[in-house]
């Protein structure tokens, strides 16, 4: 039944407080026809009319927007994919799970993105893993840094919106592929520095590469005390013996201006046509594009 079914639209007058005559006991008269004296509590009730007409309505709560960007621990643990929030409580009461360095065991502990959260000792990340592919143009500095100009992050700006970054660098007028992921186990398998992932640059040098310092890169050469060796090196097929084709697992470049400056060459062009398996096939420079499942998992299958 509706709260307004049956309503007569009045109140009810309390019988408490009736008109009663007062005695003159006490030394103290009350005149009845001026008006009426109650005790306390003992007033009649005023009537009171509900137009039922106007229907109530309940007023909607005022809900506070936060304006902060922390999120639950076990939340963050849960969005990464290793366990159940359940779970994450557990193992945060455990010990098991670290935050910028620090164990924390508190529940409901806030963090934010961009904290560095560990789960047995592996980073974790909340993020959907993203694999954007760049060919790099000349002009752009390889760096995540403000302040530096133009950099390959004003070019992938819109590609997801998962926190990527590149893995290696190119000198700022070097050109080609250029890797970007959140993917901590992928970043960490290109900077191993024993196995490492290949990189293959196409090289334009000021001259010809003699044939005896391509033998000396070929068989490593010692740099200010330091042998540096490369994967392979190889002349370009049908072009001038200036452009040379060389492999490397190193994540920058700096290792090749090393050795040609080292042998006095000037290096006028420098381009990575592949990285591993991937290539710039049907990536017009300046462009980009999310890798394949199966081109992640090759990645991932390198060893």
């Amino acid at each position: 039944m509706s709260r307004h079914q049956g309503s007569s639209g009045k109140g009810k007058t309390s019988g408490r407080g009736q008109d009663k005559s007062s005695s003159n006991g006490g030394g103290r008269s009350h005149d009845n026809s001026k008006g009426h004296s109650y005790s306390r509590g003992n007033a009649p009730m005023r009537k009171v009319t509900k137009d039922i007409s106007k229907p109530d309505v309940a007023k909607k709560p005022t809900s506070k927007k936060s304006t902060s960007d922390d999120i639950r621990l076990n939340k963050y643990i849960a969005n990464s994919g290793v366990c159940s929030r359940r779970d994450a409580d557990m193992h945060i009461s455990t010990g098991s799970v670290t935050v910028n360095g620090k164990v924390v065991t508190e529940m409901g502990y806030k963090v934010k993105l961009d904290d560095d959260v560990r789960f047995d000792g592996a980073r974790i990340n909340p993020e959907k893993k993203a694999y954007v592919l760049l060919n790099k143009p000349k002009g752009f500095a390889s760096t995540t840094s403000e302040g530096k100009g133009r950099t390959v992050m004003d070019l992938v700006a819109n590609a997801t919106t998962s926190r990527i970054k590149p893995i290696g660098r190119l000198g700022r007028n070097s050109l080609g592929l250029i890797l970007f992921t959140n993917d901590e186990a992928l970043v960490k398998k290109f900077t191993n520095s024993k196995h490492g992932i290949p990189r293959l640059f196409q090289v334009e040098l000021d001259k010809n590469l003699k044939f005896e310092d391509f033998k000396k890169i070929q068989e490593g050469l010692k740099i200010e005390g330091k042998l540096v060796t490369v994967e392979e090196i190889s002349f370009i097929e049908g072009e001038p013996k200036n452009k040379i084709g060389l492999k490397i697992k190193n994540t920058g470049n700096t290792v090749i201006r090393s050795i040609f400056g080292h042998l006095k060459y000037e290096i006028e062009k420098l381009d990575c046509v592949a990285i591993a398996g991937l290539t710039k096939k049907d990536i017009p420079r300046g462009h980009w594009k999310h890798l394949t499942e199966q081109e992640v998992n090759n990645l991932k299958m390198l060893s």
